[in-house]
């Protein structure tokens, strides 16, 4: 990589949240070299994230009967984390947002807890 090249190159932290009232717990950290693999990373984290909270029923490793869907719930956070990871509009706004330097954060609430994926350009 020419001297050029790596005073315009910058790395990105790539972080996962989640917490509720009271505390917040960091889920996962990575550190990439581009701002499209950092992005990456935070779109496997939402689906992992939603798979946890709402698993397939017919999943194998679930018994029978033993997942039901639950009613009554104002907020769909695994709906929303999947809605997020397949938005690719919203991912070229993050995309734009990292060139210019700036952080991108997404948070989902649920009824007792939060959901926050955040990537930001770290100093060079």
């Amino acid at each position: 990589m020419s001297n050029s090249a790596q005073a315009h190159a910058h790395w990105y932290a790539a972080e996962s949240h989640a917490g509720d009232a009271v505390r917040s717990v960091r889920l996962g950290r990575i550190t990439a070299p581009t701002r499209r693999l950092a992005l990456r990373w935070l779109r496997r984290q939402a689906r992992r994230f939603a798979d946890a909270l709402d698993p397939d029923p017919y999943a194998p490793w679930a018994p029978a009967c033993a997942l039901r869907p639950a009613s009554g719930d104002r907020y769909d956070a695994p709906a929303e984390l999947r809605s997020w990871a397949d938005n690719m509009r919203e991912h070229d706004y993050a995309l734009l947002r990292l060139a210019d330097g700036l952080p991108y954060e997404f948070i989902v609430r649920d009824a007792p807890a939060w959901y926050g994926l955040v990537v930001r350009p770290l100093p060079r």
